[in-house]
């Protein structure tokens, strides 16, 4: 998912892409280990996804935070 997509997004849908990327990076994880993942490269697409998801979420966290105290 690009960062610009990402930023888009809603705190709500933000919360639950990250949710539902966990998810299907646990069920990648364990159908690597009984071998039946032919493209390991998404297991790292995907944490790097959820990086960049979790990255852009605090980033709204805090301005949302900042926001409600110049208030």
């Amino acid at each position: 998912m690009k960062t610009k997509d990402i930023r888009e997004l809603a705190m709500t849908e933000l919360e639950k892409t990250i949710r539902d990327t966990r998810e299907e990076l646990l069920n990648l994880r364990l159908r690597k280990q009984t071998g039946q993942v032919e493209k390991t490269n998404e297991l790292q697409s995907l944490r790097r996804d959820i990086a960049r998801m979790e990255t852009i979420h605090g980033q709204k966290k805090r301005a949302e935070a900042a926001a409600a105290a110049e208030s």
